[in-house]
């Protein structure tokens, strides 16, 4: 059977609608048949294009033509459909970012960033009574508490500041009371602004028990042993403060010389005001008469800091030409091993005596030291106050375990029901 074809005219591809919905002509999305004019021979002057662009361009535009004609009309339905959701939803994000965050740029110039780490568990509060001005948001953080909710207004007791050293000479034997004194010493010590060095001497060995007490007390220490022999305890005394004169000299340290008992009494105030005394100090010291039924001044009467007098009330000791206690004056350290700075004419060794009788170890050690009273100075300001105590409480007769342990007597007196 014969088919007979019947040609549409040219006319007739303007009007026709595909299947799809989309017009070919009419509709504002349509894309243009084969029969456009991108594809007529005469390109340059029929191209809208070339038309536009002849100006910019110098280049023939009849390759890129054919480009893009081969681009729409191949997939010209899913490239145009991807292309304007994209375009809507590019314009949909700039709008929403836009407007609806629009207000940030404001709340930067009115409000600055804060850029900090905050732990639950850590809270940083400045002090209340602080009136230092803050600037430019810088401060400091005086109170740091972790995970505590109670204030503490601790201020540190060590400020830095430059300051003399003193250096604590001590003579310790084993004795009942030994640990006891021991330990109240180096609690006062501790509480000395630094530095501070204690210089503890023994007898011809450095006990385990007296080390471990030194060891737990915090304070600097240098745990020294006198070899000398003595047979009494005026002479057990005097070796051991000539052991600690002479580790001075020896290893050249500097600072100001005191000699402190451990059995006698101190108040801060006597250790700052060592710091003062530029060559050798003395102060009025109190203490019990040997028979413990009243108590006696000894020391220097100053008018400020001028040494004008003495207290004594002892008669035998009025023979004495500086009636001072043992812990009643300190000295620079440096007399010892520095006697050019001085103008020393002697360049014997300073020491303790152990030829002269009891009592007088004070005044010949210091006639070795100063010539008068003009070369001592009176401390505090006008010898007023008194900042220790020598009291004689040595315990006579009472045993002590060794080693501080109980090993026997500890059979069980009241059971427990």
């Amino acid at each position: 059977m014969a088919s007979i074809r019947r040609t549409l005219p040219p006319a007739a591809y303007h009007d026709q609608t595909y299947q799809n919905g989309i017009a070919s002509t009419n509709s504002p999305l349509s894309v243009a048949a084969p029969s456009h004019k991108f594809v007529t021979s005469n390109a340059t002057k029929s191209s809208p294009f070339t038309s536009t662009a002849a100006p910019f361009f110098s280049f023939n535009a009849v390759p890129f033509c054919r480009f893009l004609s081969a681009v729409f009309l191949q997939k010209r339905k899913g490239f145009r459909r991807s292309f304007y959701r994209c375009l809507i939803f590019f314009i949909v994000g700039c709008l929403l970012g836009i407007f609806l965050f629009g207000h940030v740029e404001n709340d930067v110039r009115n409000h600055d960033f804060s850029f900090e780490i905050k732990s639950p568990h850590v809270n940083v509060q400045l002090d209340d009574g602080d009136n230092r001005s803050i600037e430019q948001d810088v401060f400091a953080l005086n109170t740091v508490s972790l995970g505590v909710d109670t204030q503490l207004n601790y201020v540190s007791r060590f400020d830095f500041v430059p300051r003399k050293q003193l250096i604590v000479i001590t003579p310790t034997y084993n004795r009942a009371l030994q640990a006891y004194f021991l330990n109240r010493l180096g609690q006062v010590l501790r509480l000395v602004q630094p530095p501070v060095l204690w210089i503890v001497v023994e007898m011809k060995a450095a006990s385990m028990e007296t080390a471990d007490i030194l060891r737990k007390t915090g304070v600097i220490y240098r745990h020294v042993v006198c070899e000398r022999n003595s047979t009494t305890e005026k002479d057990r005394g005097v070796h051991q403060r000539n052991a600690a004169l002479e580790h001075i000299e020896k290893h050249r340290l500097d600072g100001i010389v005191y000699f402190a008992d451990d059995d006698n009494v101190y108040s801060l105030e006597l250790f700052e005001s060592l710091r003062e005394i530029s060559r050798f100090g003395t102060w009025p010291v109190a203490m019990l008469a040997q028979s413990k039924n009243k108590a006696i001044l000894e020391g220097p009467v100053c008018n400020q800091s001028r040494v004008v007098g003495w207290h004594t009330n002892e008669k035998s000791k009025r023979l004495r030409r500086f009636h001072v206690d043992m812990s009643g004056f300190a000295f620079n350290s440096t007399i010892l091993w520095d006697p050019k700075r001085w103008q020393r004419h002697s360049s014997s060794p300073i020491r303790q005596l152990d030829t002269v009788k009891e009592g007088f170890q004070e005044t010949t050690f210091i006639e070795q030291v100063v010539e008068d009273e003009s070369q001592m100075e009176g401390a505090p300001a006008g010898c007023s106050r008194i900042l220790n105590w020598h009291l004689h409480l040595d315990a006579q007769g009472l045993l002590y375990p060794r080693g501080w342990l109980f090993q026997k007597n500890l059979d069980v007196v009241l059971p427990v029901k």
